[in-house]
């Protein structure tokens, strides 16, 4: 049997370990949620287009992505949506593509944030 090991990219490590942080000093569980998200392989982690991303986000809100954005669909509402990785034509159809940490930073407590995929 094959020990588990986890992501071996850096920049992911420390994301993981700073989401797990934030979610143990704000005591929000969205983060460690994510974070569990984040740890699984590439081939397991979510892919969402952008036509599910309006489907199932409200005016307002805030839409989390674990895993990769993709291109398919339009996006008609004012949303903010954060991702571990965009497509280049994906980050060109959304007004407002932030980072994951940048969503950490912005919104520490995770209000309004739902999680897409």
């Amino acid at each position: 049997m094959v020990k588990r090991t986890g992501p071996t990219n850096l920049e992911l490590k420390n994301l993981i370990k700073s989401l797990k942080k934030l979610s143990a000093k704000e005591n929000v569980n969205i983060w460690k949620r994510i974070s569990k998200d984040l740890e699984r392989p590439t081939r397991q982690r979510r892919k969402v287009n952008i036509y599910k991303i309006n489907k199932h986000i409200k005016e307002g809100e805030t839409a989390i992505i674990p895993g990769k954005v993709l291109s398919l669909g339009e996006l008609n509402k004012k949303v903010t949506v954060a991702a571990y990785q965009f497509s280049d034509a994906a980050r060109n159809k959304i007004e407002k593509a932030i980072s994951i940490q940048g969503l950490m930073k912005s919104n520490p407590k995770g209000k309004k944030v739902r999680i897409i995929g």
